[in-house]
């Protein structure tokens, strides 16, 4: 495939498997690509500046001023390209990414970048298999980066096991399919996608409230996603600690069930798809107390009151909009989410088992069928960030049919 006018940021930090990139460079250029090399200070001790620039047809920068005192503009490279791979990113380099430690020019980059990432580690065994460098991958694909996992093989250290990192071929394999995926062909261009995520809190009192345990990862994973496809997206979310850092999405936090409704409503009348992942809360407390309720009693009453139902009046209000609901279930699951279908007037529905091992709330993996009116498809356990691209790509169909 070519890759001819695509612009490749190549990011190295330092690690002996460094070398490996003058070929990766050198088949991108060959591929058509255009590349831009960045390096930390430490990658220096691996690489030479001439050989990349040599191969990249491109000055290689590490710091933020040159010697002249030109300043390095992080900015502009983020701007200008389509794809950041970094690789090979180091424990340490993935550490700075995802708790945002800049303390070099790769970084600041980085987070100053709107194209998707590319994270290709590699480490030692042991490093790679910490629980530190497990979690931090995990957060990577949660921020929505493409993570090309590490190979079995030898390793510098002379131990053999997963570390390696992946080949260039394998590399420039995975560039090639992502420029060619329907998730990234801009498919969803001028297009309008309204999603909201996480939970909603219903007060008590100024303390406490009724909630779930819903961290809203698969809806801001959803509208990473979506975003990546060219679609402008509206994020509506309760509480979450989650965020977004692609440019296209737009987010609106909330609370309660009825600010959560109210907000939806605003957008819905000019969205093209809709994706309903909230976990909202069926009910809320009918009065909230001014003040703490002290612990005087043995026992406490609450009287209840019915939530606004936003999904059936999704539905209901339905005009143009592709809208998708998401059912999480503990039994007659199947029996339970068709009849949701129906109910709601959806045209998919996206159903999670709290059987299923690695799915359901908080967690960075889930398990989904999808249920139209007339089948059922089945994926199997992915990373959150995977399962969207899966439910993308289904609604994708179905709205080309």
């Amino acid at each position: 495939m070519s890759l001819e006018g695509k612009k490749i940021l190549i990011c190295i930090s330092g690690g002996i498997a460094a070398y490996k990139i003058n070929y990766l460079i050198r088949n991108l250029i060959k591929s058509g690509a255009e590349v831009q090399v960045l390096v930390t200070p430490s990658a220096e001790n691996f690489v030479s500046k001439l050989t990349l620039s040599t191969l990249s047809k491109n000055p290689v920068f590490s710091d933020f001023y040159s010697e002249n005192g030109t300043w390095n503009n992080h900015v502009e490279f983020a701007l200008w390209a389509d794809l950041m791979v970094m690789a090979p990113c180091t424990a340490n380099t993935l550490s700075k990414m995802v708790h945002g430690m800049c303390d070099n020019l790769v970084i600041a980059t980085y987070m100053s970048a709107k194209c998707p990432v590319f994270i290709v580690p590699a480490m030692d065994l042991d490093m790679y298999q910490h629980p530190s460098t497990r979690q931090n991958l995990e957060m990577a694909e949660d921020f929505g980066h493409i993570v090309l996992p590490a190979e079995v093989g030898e390793l510098a250290s002379g131990l053999s096991g997963q570390g390696r990192m992946a080949e260039p071929e394998t590399i420039i394999e995975k560039i090639e399919e992502f420029f060619t995926s329907d998730l990234n062909s801009k498919s969803w261009a001028g297009k309008t996608v309204l999603i909201t995520g996480g939970p909603t809190y219903e007060a008590l009192d100024p303390v406490r409230f009724i909630g779930n345990h819903s961290s809203g990862k698969m809806g801001f994973s959803l509208a990473e996603a979506a975003a990546n496809m060219g679609a402008k997206v509206i994020l509506i979310s309760g509480p979450s600690s989650q965020t977004a850092h692609h440019q296209n999405v737009e987010i609106h936090r909330v609370t309660s069930a009825r600010e959560m409704f109210n907000e939806v409503f605003k957008h819905y009348g000019n969205v093209d798809i809709a994706i309903a992942s909230a976990a909202v809360a069926d009910y809320a407390p009918k009065e909230i107390a001014k003040e703490k309720i002290k612990k005087n009693d043995d026992s406490l009453t609450v009287e209840l009151v019915k939530n606004p139902d936003i999904l059936k009046t999704m539905g209901e209000k339905k005009t143009h909009q592709f809208l998708v609901g998401f059912a999480l279930e503990t039994q007659n699951e199947e029996e339970n989410a068709k009849g949701k279908l129906e109910k709601k007037n959806l045209d998919i529905i996206v159903l999670n088992s709290l059987r299923d091992a690695g799915a359901g709330f908080k967690g960075d993996t889930n398990k989904i069928k999808i249920l139209t009116k007339t089948e059922t498809t089945e994926f199997t356990l992915k990373s959150k960030a995977e399962v969207a691209k899966d439910i993308l790509n289904f609604v994708q169909k179905e709205i080309s049919k």
